[in-house]
């Protein structure tokens, strides 16, 4: 038996893994038709809480993030929706760059790893 079980397995990645209680995302992008950088921010946060809630998890439980944006002038929009997202008193260790994302229609991507409850 494997000491790794992944979550939603494409042929080319997996939505989420899991390894000794810790949950890895992968990139999550936005999957809606939102535009602007706080829809996006929305979508792919509620696409986290789900994934972490399908992995034993929650953002209470996120151990860091990565956070990637087309634009680096969105900072102040996803900030805004990050800051109404973040479990009050668990703000993760977070880095937020600047990055060419793989579609021109998305403004951000986020890399999560939490721990299990």
């Amino acid at each position: 038996m494997s000491d790794i079980t992944r979550l939603c397995v494409a042929h080319r990645y997996s939505e989420a893994s899991i390894h000794n209680g810790v949950v890895y995302l992968g990139g999550m992008v936005p999957e809606g038709d939102a535009t602007d950088i706080q829809g996006q921010t929305a979508d792919v946060l509620a696409q986290v809480d789900a994934h972490l809630a399908a992995c034993g998890s929650d953002k209470s439980r996120i151990l860091r993030v990565q956070v990637f944006l087309a634009h680096i002038a969105d900072i102040a929009g996803m900030n805004e929706v990050w800051d109404a997202w973040v479990a009050p008193g668990h703000a993760p260790p977070r880095a937020t760059v600047q990055a060419a994302l793989a579609d021109p229609a998305w403004r951000i991507e986020m890399v999560v790893t939490a721990a299990q409850r």
